[in-house]
């Protein structure tokens, strides 16, 4: 229930920025301009919502930071390297990531 409420709020934060889209579509902005920090924003929030959609189980404590390059940075924790390996597979799916690092630790209860 948490992670569907948590895919419709993604869903519906990213439709509402939607006509945003393409003012943001310029890859070479300065960081310092409203349009790369939106298009950073979309990025992140596409991220965080594909991991939901996935029913990924430790979304909640993966970190998603995106740069203006559309390179991504995992960090938080997961409870296995496979499911920090799958996150990092999710999130290179993900539409407008050029990379990711990964800085997830592993940590089993």
């Amino acid at each position: 229930m948490m992670n569907f409420k948590f895919s419709t709020t993604c869903i519906l934060i990213g439709t509402l920025l939607a006509p945003v889209t393409i003012y943001a579509a310029d890859a070479n902005t300065d960081r310092s301009q409203p349009s790369s920090l939106i298009k950073d924003s979309l990025i992140t929030t596409k991220t965080k919502a594909k991991l939901a959609e996935e029913h990924f189980a430790s979304t909640f404590q993966i970190k998603v930071d995106t740069d203006k390059a559309g390179a991504v940075t995992l960090s938080g924790k997961a409870p296995s390297q496979a499911e920090a390996d799958k996150a990092v597979s999710i999130v290179r799916e993900t539409e407008g990531v050029s990379s990711v690092k990964s800085e997830i630790v592993v940590q089993s209860d």
